[in-house]
Parts: structure tokens; sequence; C-alpha cells
């Protein structure tokens, strides 16, 4: 099983940052979204893995212009989070050359839409699972509901989603090592690929989430940024 590595591009008022479990206020900001989209592309990651963090608060599409700047920069696929609650958002952003859109609080609070969204576009959509002490949080995080992540991935192993992206809140941003038995659990429930998120500090990690056996890939933030994981040293390890 091929093991994929997502380097993670957020993006809060037009620029590159990194929080703190999810915490807004709590941002470091690392500069301009295209050069960071050039230098993970040229690192040699296969895929970026952008959010759009005001999106994800507002519920609409907020940083429309550094998301074009980013596809301008890379040959490498997007795939694109935070506030895509419509099927027009997903058709436009599709049509702008993002290869797959993130749906996240519309798979909880309009799971309709997101069904209609994965067989409209198959393997263009992934779902977004957001979990805090196991139970899924939405509104950029704002909000807990009364789903696990668990039951919110079987409810949509019949959809068709390409990927299910399973973030631990708790661990997002915090460099303390990313949740694999609970990542690990859910990949083992569903027959979609299960991408890790939230977490990553180093190579055992990802040495980890390999060896759990069922788990498609990670998605690496700040262990980038801050220099604690070299892309080539992270890539070696994915491949194990």
């Amino acid at each position: 099983m091929s093991f994929t590595l997502f380097p993670a591009i957020d993006l809060k008022a037009g620029q590159v940052v990194r929080l703190k479990r999810g915490d807004m206020e709590q941002a470091t900001v690392y500069g301009d979204p295209a050069e960071q989209a050039r230098l993970f592309d040229e690192a040699g990651f296969e895929w970026l893995h952008v959010v759009d963090l005001d999106g994800a608060f507002a519920g609409r599409p907020a940083n429309a212009e550094a998301v074009a700047a980013i596809l301008a920069s890379t040959r490498r696929p997007v795939q694109l989070g935070g506030g895509i609650r419509d099927m027009p958002t997903v058709e436009a952003w599709l049509a702008r050359g993002i290869a797959r859109v993130i749906l996240g609080s519309a798979a909880v609070k309009d799971p309709g839409f997101a069904r209609a969204a994965c067989r409209a576009f198959p393997g263009k959509v992934a779902v977004g699972i957001d979990a805090k002490e196991g139970m899924v949080a939405t509104e950029g995080w704002a909000e807990v509901s009364s789903i696990s992540a668990l039951d919110l991935a079987l409810r949509f192993e019949d959809a068709g989603a390409a990927a299910i992206i399973h973030t631990d809140i708790d661990r997002d941003g915090m460099l303390g090592g990313v949740n694999v038995a609970a990542t690990a659990e859910i990949a083992r429930r569903v027959s979609t690929p299960v991408v890790a998120s939230g977490g990553v500090a180093g190579v055992a990690d990802i040495t980890a989430l390999r060896a759990a056996g069922s788990v498609a890939g990670t998605i690496i933030g700040r262990a980038l940024y801050d220099g604690r994981l070299a892309p080539d040293e992270a890539m070696a390890a994915a491949r194990g």
C-alpha cells in the first residue's frame, strides 16, 4: 500500500500560517502561499494540502486569490478544504484547477449535499473528519457535535468519497505526535482511503502510520515549517 505525504498550506488573510489546536488567535505567519507551494513542489511532494481557514469560519471561500496563486505556482495536484458548503462552490473550485475538494462541516450538517458531491465528482471529493476527543467538530472547529469520528466515517462508507481525512484537533500544530490508534481504527473499519492529520512531529510518526498498515497517508504542517522534519527524510520514511 502506497503512503502519500501532504504538506499543508493553511491560509489566513492571504498568508501561510500554522495554528495551534485550530485557534485563530495562535497563528504563526510563514509568508507567501505561492512561494511555499513552489518550495513543496520542488522538494518532490506529490500532493499539496491547502486549507482556507477564514473560509472554514465564514462558511464560504475567503482566500480565493491566494489559492489561485498556489495553483499557478505548482505542477502538483492540490486538495482544498475550508468554506465549501454547496455544489456551486465545489464546481467552481474544480473548474479552477483544484484536484480534490474537502467537505468537513457540510458532511455533518448537510450529508445529502456531501453525498451528492461525491457521486457527481468521483475521485474529486474527500470527507474531512475533525475530531476532538473522538467527537466530530465543525465550523472551523468552533463547535463539537454529538457524532463520533468513526460513526461519521461509517456513514460515508458507501458514498464514494475519494478519501477520509481524519484530524485530531488536540494534536494539530502541537508537534506532540500523531494519533495513530484512532486513525488506524477508522482505516480498518472503512474501505475508503484514510489520511491522518494533526501532530506529526518527525520521522517516527510517519513510520508508525505506515506500520499500522491501513492508513493511506498523512498531512504534515508545523514540523516542516519549523525544520524539525526535512522533506527528503519525510519522503524516505513514507517509502519505507
